[in-house]
């Protein structure tokens, strides 16, 4: 009997190949992003799911109090781990780790060449079994014991001496340390969120050395027992920290985070060191995405198959006729449906093949072609097949298989007022969807529109940032902005610790007025020249000076208004006053305007340039006076390797770095315009759909209009009437929606557009277009056939 309902269902397709080929074209999209996004969605949720400890590991979060702004670290202090290993005893192991400069590159030289290393990490011994690290070559037992020992993947081990065989070879960090190699690992997966390229021993770095509980820079692990409660693990942790530090100096709080949830919950958190990061909320967004097109591409069918009911009657009252029964029929429609949505998701999923490519591209991520094969992903397009079947055949089974033969077979109509309204409304469910999708993209981009013009209170355009910290003769450093500035395109040169959008040491200021805990200060060490190249807008006093004596010891800052507003000085005032957030006081020299040093999620905080030399200033900012800085680069660098030539040329654009504060809602943005602009093409295939099936229902009804006179313009008008009401209504639903939704998701940013007409304006009359459009061809078809074929049978 299957076997019949699959050959009746194959010939219904070939006799009607334009609404086959709708139907599977409208399938195949959906089918096609459906499978993308799933695709993503399976990466995204899979990351960290591959060490077999993986439900007893968790990552220490530093939870900041009201002076810090109540901020959670995803570091912890050095004394964490050990001390929780020897207090806790649910605490069985635990690793701490952290990139080399705090995120900074780290410059190579071997014997023969020299390399930019974005991926070095010093860690514990712990780290290797903890996170099941497979040494290739080397004793996983002491590996990184020992100072100046390392451990490096095979990739690296290839690139840096075209070989994997590296075991006792040596390199050096900043040309300054040599590590010995003591074992190779095999390259770490790419959903994990550890992203080393390779681990120097934990006993190498200074924190080793002079452990402490007030500086928070390590990410630190722990593997604890069996069955341990996080909530106990917490206050256990709450006892230890008690127990070690006064209460006065407890500016944190401890808190732990499931390993499952390090990659897609911690977009919220501070100085993560990994770059592999995910976003939950993302992923809900693009879920619904595929939930959304994937509904969207049902209602078609739906509707497709409907505006051929009344081809399909005869058919349907004969079969019963001879004793088909209702179940017959009901199978007898879904053989047809699993067949279509059968053909659809081989065409998805060979068309998935060939864009992932591009999705990875534009998302930045790398989902494997290999994923296509996993036992998980192939259930999941199992139960999207037979959820599609059942829903998309659902209506047209239920509503072809309870005609009345006897009603059909006498010339009646097939359809009532309820399957109408049903139709309509599910055409309307369709542009509803399709006009919030439209209006969220053009919040998010204008939003990101308004993001990229704002006045940030600093010009980052041409600045190039240039690295200096494998520079160890700081003469260097100086005779190299000499030399920068005798070419005609570079205006200014200053060194800095960091620059707006990197993360500089955060220290506190007190306030004489009131105790009130003080307020959190980022303070950068910087030259004068650092802050020419900025632009900053000075209200008061003068710059850093230009010339500091190695004897001089007083210290100088330059202030944000934030900081004199604090202090409860005007910027005239706040001249020559001391400020307590240095070792020893410092004098205001100079306060400029507030600038958006953080991304605009965030209100503007404290911000201090100081000449103290308890930072090491690892940026050279030059300031370009010509437009395309990217032709320029080999000149800049050629001068760079004149001064240094055994330094690696390290550079990025201080506009691209700021760029990438906003990367997710680029990447999710772009995603969603692509996708939401196919799933209104498939949404206007619906609309196609329902005309067709009008056009069809008033056959006659328009050939009696024709030959009483009716033109052709009226009987366009009169057609794609009830249609504009349909988007109409659409719209008077999505509109409230949209607003509520990017209402919500702008309020992630402090700085924001305000959500004003445009956007619905603009929908509104695009989807009435699209209607009009998609209509107008079946009404027009309608409107200019011969009446004679429609009545001459009565």
């Amino acid at each position: 009997m299957f076997k019949n309902d699959l050959k009746l269902a194959w010939r219904n397709l070939k006799s009607s190949p334009l609404f086959s080929a709708i139907n599977i074209l409208g399938l195949t999209i959906s089918l096609t992003i459906a499978t993308v996004l799933f695709l993503f969605i399976h990466h995204e949720t899979s990351f960290n799911s591959m060490y077999k400890n993986k439900d007893n590991i968790y990552r220490v979060l530093v939870e900041t109090n009201e002076s810090f702004n109540s901020k959670t670290y995803t570091n912890a202090p050095a004394m964490v781990a050990p001390t929780a290993i020897e207090d806790i005893p649910e605490v069985l192991d635990a690793v701490r780790m952290y990139k080399h400069g705090f995120g900074d590159a780290a410059y190579i030289n071997t014997k023969n060449a020299e390399f930019i290393e974005n991926s070095l990490y010093y860690a514990d011994q712990s780290i290797i079994d903890i996170f099941d690290i497979k040494l290739i070559q080397g004793n996983a037992a002491d590996a990184l014991l020992q100072p100046n020992t390392a451990i490096i993947s095979k990739t690296t081990a290839l690139r840096y001496f075209d070989t994997d065989k590296v075991i006792g070879k040596t390199f050096k960090i900043d040309d300054d340390k040599e590590i010995s190699i003591t074992g190779v690992f095999e390259d770490l997966p790419v959903n994990t969120t550890l992203d080393a390229n390779m681990y120097v021993s934990f006993a190498t770095s200074f924190f080793s050395k002079r452990p402490t509980w007030s500086n928070s820079s390590l990410e630190t692990y722990f593997l604890t027992a069996e069955g341990t409660v996080p909530q106990n693990l917490v206050a256990k942790m709450k006892d230890m920290l008690d127990k070690n530090v006064e209460q006065e100096a407890q500016w944190y709080s401890l808190n732990v985070q499931p390993l499952d949830q390090v990659y897609l919950y911690s977009n919220e958190f501070q100085y993560a060191y990994s770059e592999r990061t995910g976003s939950i909320s993302q992923v809900k967004s693009l879920t619904w995405l595929a939930l959304l097109i994937l509904v969207i591409a049902c209602i078609n069918y739906m509707n497709l198959a409907t505006a051929r009911s009344q081809k399909r009657a005869l058919e349907v009252g004969v079969s019963k006729t001879l004793g088909a029964s209702t179940s017959n029929l009901i199978k007898r429609f879904y053989a047809e449906t699993g067949l279509m949505t059968f053909i659809s998701i081989l065409f998805g999923v060979a068309l998935a093949l060939l864009v992932l490519p591009y999705f990875n591209q534009i998302s930045g991520k790398s989902i494997p072609l290999s994923l296509l094969l996993s036992t998980s992903f192939v259930l999941s397009i199992i139960a999207v097949w037979i959820v599609a079947t059942l829903l998309a055949g659902s209506y047209p089974a239920l509503y072809m298989s309870s005609l009345s033969p006897k009603k059909i077979l006498n010339g009646g109509r097939v359809t009532t007022k309820n399957s109408a309204t049903v139709r309509k409304g599910l055409v309307v469910l369709q542009f509803v969807a399709s006009v919030v999708l439209i209006i969220g993209v053009f919040i998010i981009y204008n939003q990101l529109n308004y993001i990229k013009n704002k006045d940030l209170g600093f010009n980052a355009e041409q600045i190039m940032a240039i690295s200096i910290n494998g520079i160890n003769d700081r003469n260097n450093v100086g005779l190299l902005e000499q030399k920068l500035l005798e070419t005609a395109m570079v205006s200014n040169v200053g060194a800095a610790q960091g620059y707006p959008g990197k993360s500089v040491s955060g220290r506190m200021v007190h306030s004489p007025i009131n105790d009130d805990g003080g307020l959190t200060v980022q303070t950068n060490r910087a030259d004068a020249g650092a802050l020419e190249v900025l632009e900053l807008k000075f209200l008061a006093g003068k710059n850093l000076p230009v010339v500091k004596a190695i004897s001089d010891t007083l210290i100088e800052v330059v202030i944000n208004k934030k900081i004199a507003d604090y202090l409860g000085y005007t910027p005239e005032e706040a001249i020559n006053q001391n400020i307590s957030m240095m070792p020893r006081d410092a004098t205001i020299v100079g306060v400029v305007d507030d600038f958006n040093y953080d991304t605009l999620r965030e209100p503007i905080g404290a911000y201090a340039f100081h000449n103290l030399d308890s930072e090491w200033k690892e940026y050279l900012l030059v300031r370009f006076n010509v437009d395309d800085l990217r032709e320029n680069i080999s000149t800049i660098e050629a001068v760079f390797k004149e001064v240094v030539p055994n330094v690696p040329f390290d550079y990025s654009f201080m506009d691209q770095n700021i760029e990438q504060l906003y990367l997710e809602e680029k990447r999710t943005a772009s995603i969603a315009v692509i996708f939401s602009s196919l799933a209104i093409f498939v949404a206007c295939l619906g609309l196609f759909g329902l005309a067709s099936f009008t056009a069809e229902q008033r056959r006659k009804e328009i050939s009696i209009r024709k030959v009483l006179g009716a033109s052709v313009a009226g009987l366009v008008t009169l057609l794609s009437t009830d249609f504009i009401k349909l988007v109409a209504i659409a719209l008077v639903i999505a509109f409230p929606i949209s607003y509520y939704i990017m209402e919500g998701w702008l309020q992630d940013f402090s700085y924001r557009i305000s959500i004003g007409w445009q956007p619905f304006a603009i929908t509104g009359v695009s989807a009435v277009i699209m209607a009009l459009l998609t209509v107008s061809f079946q009404a027009v078809r309608a409107a200019i056939a011969n009446p004679v074929n429609a009545l001459k049978t009565e």
